[in-house]
């Protein structure tokens, strides 16, 4: 496809936030976070910030060159957490305290995130809404699944929305039990992904 990618540090930190949110900006979840779009544009960018500090910090983003398309993902240990995430607190105290939905989201998601077994964590890819559509998501993944297929480690993502559901599916991804019901809001669908030999 002629795209390069690299690895994102933290002077890439405002480009990242800028892609997720123009790719998240009408989200069925983050329009269910925060309903008001006025406010969304207000900050949403703050709300995803959380996300991208922790990948850059306790992860890796892999980044297109053009600044188009970033995916941030985790190393996940096997075994439970010995200490409550505060991810989801944080992510409300940053971005919009008196929205308990921002603290909300992470809870129900964090609630079923499988610990069983070390995996690849795809915390959020985003590619800027112009650019949907061309396959640039399924560039930045394959490099990481690949590498999971050589390791033989599985990987684990939520989808947000019906459409990114059979993107994943078609990649290997299948969900895992029920989806998550945000109340009087949308499903998140827990996918995950066995490594595939010899694909």
């Amino acid at each position: 496809m002629g795209v390069r990618i690299r690895q994102a540090d933290g002077r890439d930190r405002g480009q990242v936030v800028e892609i997720l949110e123009a790719a998240f900006h009408d989200d069925p979840v983050s329009s269910w976070v925060f309903p008001d779009e006025e406010h969304r544009r207000a900050v949403h960018g703050k709300f995803l910030g959380v996300f991208a500090d922790i990948a850059l910090s306790e992860g890796r983003v892999d980044l297109l060159e053009d600044g188009t398309a970033a995916a941030l993902w985790l190393s996940v240990p096997a075994g439970a957490p010995e200490e409550e995430d505060e991810t989801p607190a944080l992510m409300r105290r940053t971005a919009d305290p008196d929205n308990e939905r921002a603290e909300l989201v992470g809870r129900m998601t964090g609630a079923v995130h499988p610990h069983d077994r070390a995996h690849a964590y795809l915390l959020m890819i985003g590619v800027r809404p112009e650019r949907q559509g061309e396959g640039l998501g399924r560039v930045l993944i394959d490099g990481v699944l690949e590498r999971c297929d050589r390791e033989g480690l599985p990987a684990y993502l939520e989808a947000s929305s019906e459409r990114s559901r059979g993107l994943y599916e078609r990649i290997g991804f299948t969900c895992l039990g029920r989806a998550v019901e945000l109340p009087d809001g949308p499903s998140m669908w827990p996918m995950w992904r066995e490594p595939q030999v010899g694909g």
